[in-house]
């Protein structure tokens, strides 16, 4: 088979594009160079998606000379501006959408809008998958066959006297992509529903569910291998509808507190997707920015996993904190605690030398980023040496807690990953907790029965004093398992709004 060659400026194009995706990615990690990474990843797309209009301007009036020729001499192009229009409206509205979203959307929201974002990742592979096989010719996947009669037969449109069949590589390409895109598609959408809480975030347990994702597995596999050899619909529909299927599957019985390792997981889906049809498309710029993110969402997979020191193939089994109904009860029993006002802990705060600060997502849902950036800043003018700990998987996507500390303009070198700051705790007099939970819960250390066991968590119980704010006792973590740190002698309980309590302890503190 015989492909048009790309321009020699289109490959440059691509590579430097590329080139942009990784710095992107570099840049990325780390707050205080994320604003360039990305820029670069927006120049890089730019770059990638105007060489792709350009190198591939939709054509019209087609014509065919011959078998010989097919390929390589066999059309009369000529240009098609009212596809191209389309095209270009297309890209408007969908960029127009983004605009308007990532202007609007609130970061309390953050995760649940790239679940959505990798929802339509996944889905636009499957309806580019779908296109290929629908019309092979106009994405250049065909070979001539000698055998007219059987070509017609396997590509299936009507009308057509062209003798060519899909490119065997092709097939598996596309199917590939399709099988992977669905995945990522529902997988997505029930992400989006347990983060939105339009769904349970608890684990459902549907029966025998590892014997139904293998028999899934292997009749997607199965089915795969019969349209690399009969190229027929029915085959490829099953593909579809059968992976749509397990990605369901696979994603409901996942618990709330699993959902960063979800969503890095979905985010690596959607770039192998994008890759398989890069191929299908002969785009390099879609291969290289796939397996970029492919391999990138991968990877970050694998930290969130090490951080809660869970392998990657338990949580795909999906489960974790299937044991909620028996860790919340603890919650109910009668233990002793103690509870503190504003006045207690703005009294306490000012009198410390050391005050560490530990995030997490109940402090994204009341919005008190910025106020909490505030009671810093009045305790640093006091004298008050304060750091930031952020746990890999506090939240609900990595990296949450560093999105929300940046948006307050926080200093970037006052915040500190766990196992940088850990050993500090020994030393602060003051461990300030502010919808955190889960990995500040000792349990993880000492309970072997605990679903969160051997999960990496922050030693706020060394600490000299814990100031603890969440809305009610009631409550336990996202996991469902009840707070040691709760009952420690040492420890503040201030229950209220964390944004509301924290506006009070400023307010005293500037009394």
């Amino acid at each position: 088979m015989e492909h048009v060659t790309t321009p020699p400026w289109a490959m440059l194009a691509y590579l430097i594009s590329g080139v942009l995706f990784i710095l992107a990615l570099r840049g990325l990690s780390s707050p205080s160079t994320s604003r360039a990474g990305n820029r670069y990843g927006m120049i890089g797309m730019t770059i990638a998606v105007l060489t792709t209009l350009v190198t591939h301007f939709p054509i019209t009036g087609i014509s065919y000379e011959g078998p010989s020729t097919a390929i390589e001499h066999g059309f009369q192009a000529v240009p098609d501006f009212g596809a191209f229009g389309l095209i270009l409206a297309a890209i408007a509205l969908g960029g127009g959408i983004g605009w308007v979203t990532a202007r609007k959307i609130a970061m309390t929201d953050m995760p649940q809008l790239v679940a959505a974002f990798h929802s339509l990742v996944g889905l636009a592979a499957v309806l580019v998958g779908w296109a290929a096989y629908l019309n092979p010719q106009a994405f250049g996947i065909v070979e001539v066959v000698n055998d007219v009669t059987t070509a017609l037969a396997q590509t299936g449109p009507e009308g057509t006297a062209l003798p060519m069949q899909i490119h065997p590589q092709s097939l598996i390409e596309m199917s590939l992509g399709i099988a992977i895109g669905a995945i990522t598609f529902s997988g997505s959408v029930i992400a989006f529903l347990k983060l939105a809480g339009k769904m349970s975030g608890a684990p459902i347990m549907l029966p025998a569910r590892h014997a139904i994702n293998i028999v899934l597995l292997l009749a997607i596999a199965f089915f795969i291998f019969g349209f690399f050899m009969s190229q027929s619909m029915v085959d490829i529909a099953l593909i579809t509808a059968l992976s749509f299927i397990i990605g369901f599957l696979l994603i409901i019985p996942i618990g709330g507190a699993d959902m960063p390792v979800v969503v890095s997981m979905l985010n690596s889906y959607s770039g192998w997707a994008a890759a398989a049809m890069g191929f299908t498309l002969h785009n390099t710029a879609m291969i290289i920015t796939g397996a970029l993110v492919g391999s990138s969402g991968a990877i970050l997979s694998y930290i969130m996993c090490k951080a809660m020191n869970r392998s990657f193939v338990s949580v795909i089994a999906g489960g974790f904190g299937a044991a909620a109904e028996s860790g919340g009860g603890a919650a109910k029993e009668q233990r002793p605690w103690k509870r503190g006002s504003a006045e207690d802990a703005a009294f306490l705060l000012k009198e410390a030398e050391n005050v560490i600060i530990i995030p997490g997502y109940g402090m994204a849902v009341a919005q008190a980023q910025h106020v909490l950036r505030e009671m810093a800043d009045t305790l640093k003018k006091e004298g008050v040496n304060v750091k930031y700990a952020i746990h890999p998987v506090a939240g609900r996507m990595p990296g949450h807690m560093n999105v929300l500390l940046a948006e307050a303009n926080v200093p970037y070198d006052e915040v500190f990953e766990l196992e940088d700051i850990n050993g500090e705790f020994a030393q602060a007099d003051v461990a300030f907790i502010i919808g955190a939970n889960d990995v500040v819960n000792p349990a993880a250390k000492t309970d072997k029965s605990s679903p969160i066991y051997g999960m990496p968590v922050f030693d706020v119980d060394k600490a000299k004093t814990v100031m603890f704010i969440k809305r009610s006792m009631s409550g336990v973590g996202y996991s469902g398992v009840d707070n040691d740190v709760f009952y420690m002698d040492q420890t503040m309980m201030l229950l209220a709004d964390a944004k509301k309590m924290v506006e009070e302890i400023v307010k005293s503190l500037q009394h």
